[in-house]
Parts: C-alpha cells; sequence; structure tokens
C-alpha cells in the first residue's frame, strides 16, 4: 500500500529501500546547527522525498518552529514530522476517510514515538520552561550562538524527529 502512495507522488520506491537512517538523522542536526529552525530542518532533510524546492520547504515549515512561532506548543521538529506524514500517507481530497485515518494514524506513531524517546511533543516542556502565562516571550527569535546551541537539546529533537521518519521509510 505504501508503494502506491509513494508511485502516486511520484517517489521513487529506491529512495525508500535505500534510506540511510543516520544520514538523514545527521542532516537534520546539521541543518538545525546551520540555522534552520526545527520544523524546517526535518523537513528539508526530506526534500528528496517531498519533491519540494528547498525555499518552498523551507517557507511552508518555517512558521512552526519554537512550538509553532515561538508559542512554545507542538515542538517543531514533531510539527515537521507531521508535515512529512502528509506527503508518506497522503490526504488530498476532503472525502476521503480512508486516507485521512491512514494519515492520522501515522501522526500519532511518530509522535508517540517521539514522546517515548524524549518524554513529551510540546517545546516548552522538553526545554523545561514555565508555562506560557507567567513569560513573556516575544517572536524574536533566539540568537543562535555557541552559547544558545550548548544549552538547547534542539538538535538531538530534530535529529530524533529524522530519525523516526527515516526509520519508517526503510520498512
Amino acid at each position: 500500500m505504501r508503494k502506491q502512495i509513494f508511485a502516486g507522488l511520484g517517489i521513487n520506491s529506491l529512495i525508500m529501500n535505500t534510506i540511510d537512517i543516520e544520514q538523514r538523522a545527521a542532516k537534520a542536526k546539521e541543518l538545525f546547527l546551520s540555522g534552520y529552525n526545527c520544523c524546517q530542518s526535518v523537513v528539508l532533510a526530506f526534500e528528496d522525498i517531498t519533491a519540494l524546492e528547498p525555499t518552498l520547504a523551507a517557507t511552508i515549515s518555517a512558521p512552526f518552529g519554537g512550538g509553532m512561532g515561538r508559542l512554545r506548543e507542538v515542538c517543531g521538529a514533531v510539527s515537521g514530522m507531521t508535515m512529512l506524514a502528509g506527503f508518506i500517507s497522503p490526504c488530498p481530497t476532503n472525502s476521503d476517510a480512508v486516507a485521512k485515518k491512514e494519515n492520522y494514524a501515522l501522526v500519532q506513531l511518530f509522535a508517540d514515538k517521539f514522546r517515548m524517546e524524549n518524554g513529551d511533543i510540546v517545546c516548552r516542556r522538553l526545554l523545561g520552561l514555565e508555562p506560557i502565562a507567567e513569560r513573556n516571550e516575544t517572536p524574536m527569535p533566539s540568537e543562535r550562538t555557541a552559547e544558545y546551541y550548548r544549552k538547547r537539546p534542539c538538535s538531538e529533537y530534530v535529529g530524533c524527529a529524522a530519525r523516526i521518519v527515516a526509520e519508517y521509510l526503510a520498512k
């Protein structure tokens, strides 16, 4: 069934069979460390799977960084997996309940695996931040400095998310 879905999207089934899981995780981490946000990093690590031009992929995934625009809600790495689920298990019509169910099941599988590995899927809880009502979070992203990368576990979350997707594709 999955091969049919990929074929329908024009995705080469050879890509599925030759997925290097650790390479995808490393690529996502490298993208994050180069300045992309968590969601962008996961999505861009699979640009060959989505067939999206990199600038478009980065543009549509950008708002999901920082737990959706720095709201610190669902982790951007989890949002990236969710976006990829739309390509892996597409539901392009409004009347296909079976496709929608399969897509939602994949999103839940990805989120459950991430939660099992990391304890949560919510950005602020993953980062140990106090509840949003007690903070004055601005939309300004944090400056990417050596100190930022040293104290943030985000590159590990990005790598984990990419690994989960790659493991699924490699099956």
